[in-house]
Parts: structure tokens; C-alpha cells; sequence
């Protein structure tokens, strides 16, 4: 087995916290685009309700393509633009994001 030098030990522990620190702050940003996303198809239902300036559907796209998991939660809770053929989307964006997860977390990408 090889000896490694004091520097390339050092090098390894360092790679292996930056990994850990790289997960930590995905993982956060993920909530809270997941969060907002989910947010974002509340305030719009309610405002539907109560008849004032609403979401723009393009907005509520991009934020279903960053944060499906909200944008579908929030689909299903508030029965919010489920009848609309463009939002049929949100799921294959909620899949797509699953099998990246999944692609870079197999790999220790992320």
C-alpha cells in the first residue's frame, strides 16, 4: 500500500469536508427554493380566490423548475393549476431533478 505524504493527507481530509460542506449548502438551497416554490403556488391560489394581482404562470414555471418538490406539493394542497396542460411539467421537472440527485450523489459529485 502506498504511503501518502503529510500534504496529500491534509489534501484528502480537506476534499472530504469541502465534499460534506457542498452537500450541506445544496441541500439548503434546495429547501428553500422548495419552499418558495410552494409559496409561491399558495399566495397564487389565494389570490385567485380573492381576485388581486396574480403570479405570473411563467414565474410559477421557473420556480416549479427549481423547486419541484414545493410546486408539486403545492399543486396537490391548494388543488392549484392541475387542470392546466402546462403544468404537466411539474412532475417530469420533479423526476428530472430526483434522477440528478440521485446521478450526483452515487458518484460523490455532490
Amino acid at each position: 500500500m502506498p504511503q501518502y505524504s503529510l500534504c496529500m493527507q491534509w489534501l484528502h481530509i480537506f476534499l472530504g469536508w469541502l465534499h460534506m460542506v457542498q452537500v450541506f449548502y445544496m441541500l439548503i438551497f434546495l429547501s428553500i427554493a422548495n419552499g418558495i416554490s410552494l409559496l409561491f403556488f399558495g399566495v397564487d391560489k389565494f389570490k385567485s380566490k380573492k381576485g388581486g394581482y396574480r403570479i405570473a404562470e411563467s414565474k410559477l414555471l421557473l420556480s416549479a423548475f427549481v423547486g419541484p418538490f414545493g410546486a408539486y406539493a403545492g399543486m396537490l394542497l391548494f388543488r392549484h393549476k392541475t387542470r392546466k396542460i402546462k403544468f404537466l411539467v411539474v412532475p417530469l421537472f420533479l423526476l428530472i431533478q430526483v434522477i440528478l440527485i440521485l446521478y450526483f450523489t452515487s458518484f460523490g459529485c455532490l
